[in-house]
């Protein structure tokens, strides 16, 4: 058995942790000066105080100061759709003190419900987010919508400033985690789309299309190795990072099996022996909230479980315990850090 990659795991998310922390501790201490700035209005205070409070937790994290749901204002520390930055503005919102009169806290932007109402800043320029329309496609059997979003001030801005806009106001639209979890392709236009309807009507599509997927399932896929062995996969689908958003390890064990067919494909003693660990391993797993098994593929005589997992949890030495006695050849597992989820990005949905 060998384990790699572990201790640079650790040690990154110890280094996230203690940050979080020193930012509830700073939190405590600076509150009375930001109740004022926020009652004032002061917009450049609290970009003073937050911003290098949020810099510390990691210079990428975006805040801002939004209306609350059941507080007056919300404190959002986000990822501003970054797949690696996800976990620690999850565990900031985790560590997060109760929510009172005053304050909630938040890992994302949420949906606006008076959306089509609100001006966002985009570059410089201010956009009215109800003259937005978009053409809308749902690609078959795909859990996603695909969108091409135009506003009247698309032909003054350029590239960059029209990916900005159309990103926030589907975050108004939306919500950041259903942007994530259910908007495929994103393209602005210059030119409005045959079949634009208005932005407003977006988020009854996507509920639409997230009605026919309201639990996941195990698919087969088979196709071809970069060596043109045969390979068989089983993947959870959807599988989607923003799912499970403090997942940011990966787990990767591969385990040589004696037993084959003529494609190198498990059969016989170690097709039952696979279906058995991986029984256990469903088992050790599925009751946690801190790990699962995502993708597992076979090919050329080696099955390869993908497992991801919280890494400031002790998911991997139980992994690494199960395996310690697989009967056909040594297991090799290796962890890393993979918040984006990159290790199994061709089965992403």
């Amino acid at each position: 058995m060998r384990l790699f990659g572990r201790k640079d795991a650790d040690e990154g998310a110890g280094r996230s942790q203690e940050a979080i922390a020193g930012f509830w501790a700073w939190w405590q201490e600076t509150r009375p000066r930001l109740d004022a700035l926020v009652a004032a209005g002061d917009r450049s205070g609290l970009d003073e105080l937050l911003g290098p409070a949020v810099a510390a937790i990691h210079p990428g994290l975006v805040w801002e100061v939004a209306p609350g749901g059941e507080a007056a204002h919300a404190l959002v520390v986000t990822a501003a759709g970054d797949a690696e930055l996800r976990p620690p503005a999850h565990r900031w919102a985790k560590a997060a003190p109760p929510s009172d009169l005053l304050w909630e806290f938040h890992p994302s932007r949420r949906a606006n419900p008076r959306a089509s109402e609100l001006t966002i800043e985009a570059g410089g320029y201010e956009l009215a987010l109800g003259k937005f329309a978009l053409g809308l496609r749902v690609p078959p059997n795909q859990p996603r919508v695909d969108v091409t979003a135009y506003h009247p001030m698309f032909g003054e801005l350029d590239a960059d400033t029209r990916m900005e806009a159309t990103l926030l106001a589907l975050d108004h639209l939306l919500g950041e985690d259903d942007v994530a979890r259910w908007v495929g392709e994103i393209a602005p236009a210059t030119f409005e789309p045959i079949d634009a309807v208005a932005a407003v009507h977006l988020p009854v599509v996507v509920a639409d299309v997230a009605s026919g997927y309201s639990g996941e399932e195990w698919l087969r896929l088979e196709g071809r190795s970069g060596r043109g062995a045969a390979l068989v996969a089983q993947a959870r689908h959807p599988l989607r990072p923003v799912d499970r958003p403090l997942l940011d390890q990966h787990i990767a064990v591969t385990v040589p099996y004696k037993h084959r067919d003529g494609d190198g494909l498990p059969a016989g003693a170690s097709l039952e022996a696979l279906r058995d660990v991986e029984e256990r391993l469903s088992a050790l797993l599925d009751p946690r909230d801190d790990a699962v098994l995502a993708v597992h593929l076979s090919t050329e005589s080696r099955r390869l479980f993908h497992v991801y997992a919280d890494s400031t949890g002790d998911a991997a030495s139980h992994v690494k315990s199960l395996f310690t006695a697989w009967p056909e050849g040594r297991a090799r597992v290796e962890v890393a850090l993979d918040p984006a989820w990159t290790a199994v990005a061709p089965f992403l949905s």
